[in-house]
């Protein structure tokens, strides 16, 4: 018999990639789309995959990519924890799926829909939750053929976001606030996530609504418990300070609007407050899947040293770049006001002319400040880094030829450089998100 061809939107995400492995494991053909797929996930990805700004394609050219490739089931595993410079919750919760319903309502035979979407939508408070509800509505009135899937915290071998978020917290000596820990959250094992999507494929006219999440109840503070224990971290001595959090979550949303995947933000810490509950017996009954427990979905978790260098660098990252951009920005404040005079006497001192030294000054003043710039924006932060690291071995060369007497000045101008080149160095090791 002839598998059926799945395609899957969002296959470069955390789901949307495991769902794609789990198909490629069972010998299902399978067309990953994705707005961009990373190195690592470019190698992993089926030779048939598409790279394109997807969620903005109109329902026409969604129909032609679907149906030139014969697909019969498709995933979609798009989501956006918050709107930003890399795209709106409402484009891609509400927008690209109703798009993508008239792809599959002009198509010669629709598709099977396979939505995912979170548990609770309709009591959630943030535009996260509300037009993942919106989306929820929208499907159950396409009349197409659906499974409408709700995972809870799903918990697997890789992790982004809010899995991202909890495996850092896990790590850190300090425990969440007790209102904090004892909110419900339900978890779910990603293989179960993708074993339904597998059960689902298997059929063509069907629609359903699953809440697919472990049997047992669970909260906050016993996932983050348990993640500790998995990856051997410290025992916490105190609660994490309320007001902290807020304050974090607040810094964190001004990030992002740069671009930045900062480590919670308000969405997240509110989803989180919110709590993760729901009754998955339907989805048990229906399917026979027995829903893995918490310590069964920690097994795909590898306790190892790598996990916990990630967890750790996790909540250290976005500070990590945040003090550089900083760095570079101040230093070129300082050169164009308070230094100004001294720099100016300093290269003159060395051989420049007047005019020289000024302009020397102004321009490298102005490339310090760029590159802050630069190193805030998501989109070009990995450029800035790399311009600061040249600009650095810049300065020890230049600075060795003009003033080599400086490597035995006590404050050490020279010295100071190699942990800068060090920072730049870490924070282009831990740049990629996913």
């Amino acid at each position: 018999m002839e598998m059926p061809r799945v395609a899957v939107f969002g296959a470069s995400g955390l789901i949307g990639g495991a769902v794609v492995a789990d198909m490629r494991r069972r010998g299902v053909p399978v067309l990953a789309i994705a707005r961009r797929f990373g190195a690592g996930k470019r190698e992993g990805a089926p030779a048939d995959r598409i790279e394109t700004p997807f969620a903005r394609l109109r329902a026409e050219a969604l129909a032609q990519m679907l149906a030139g490739r014969a697909v019969e089931i498709v995933v979609n595993a798009v989501g956006v924890l918050q709107s930003g410079p890399s795209g709106s919750a409402e484009t891609a919760h509400v927008e690209f799926p109703q798009r993508l319903f008239a792809a599959l309502r002009a198509m010669d035979r629709p598709a099977l829909l396979i939505h995912l979407s979170i548990p609770g939508a309709d009591t959630g408070e943030t535009e996260f939750s509300r037009t993942k509800r919106r989306a929820e509505l929208a499907i159950e009135g396409s009349g197409l053929p659906y499974v409408l899937l709700r995972p809870g915290f799903v918990i697997g071998p890789t992790a982004y976001g809010g899995s991202a978020l909890i495996r850092a917290l896990a790590v850190l000596p300090l425990r969440l606030p007790g209102e904090e820990r004892a909110r419900p959250f339900q978890v779910t094992a990603m293989s179960d996530v993708t074993g339904t999507v597998a059960w689902a494929a298997g059929r063509r006219e069907f629609t359903a609504d699953f809440d697919v999440m472990s049997p047992e109840p669970t909260s906050v503070g016993e996932v983050v418990e348990a993640l500790r224990r998995r990856l051997g971290g410290p025992r916490p001595v105190a609660d994490f300070p309320r007001a902290f959090l807020g304050l974090g979550a607040r810094l964190a949303d001004a990030l992002a609007v740069l671009g930045s995947a900062a480590p919670i933000r308000s969405p997240a810490l509110a989803e989180m407050q919110r709590g993760v509950t729901s009754d998955s017996l339907g989805w048990r009954a229906q399917t026979g899947m027995a829903g893995k427990t918490l310590s069964q979905a920690m097994e795909a978790v590898a306790p190892g040293v790598q996990e916990r260098g990630f967890a750790r660098l996790y909540l250290l990252k976005a500070g990590v770049i945040a003090t550089l951009s900083a760095f570079y920005g101040v230093s070129g404040l300082i050169a164009l006001s308070a230094g100004f005079r001294a720099a100016e006497a300093e290269l003159t001192a060395r051989g420049f002319s007047a005019t020289g030294a000024t302009m020397f000054v102004i321009v490298t003043a102005a490339l310090d400040r760029a590159v802050g710039a630069a190193i805030a924006v998501r989109r070009t932060c990995r450029i800035g880094l790399w311009t600061g690291l040249g600009l650095a071995l810049a300065y020890l060369i230049g600075g060795t030829a003009l003033a080599p007497a400086l490597w035995g000045d006590p404050l050490g101008p020279f010295v100071k450089v190699f942990p800068t080149l060090m920072l730049l160095a870490v924070a282009l090791a831990i740049h990629d998100d996913r």
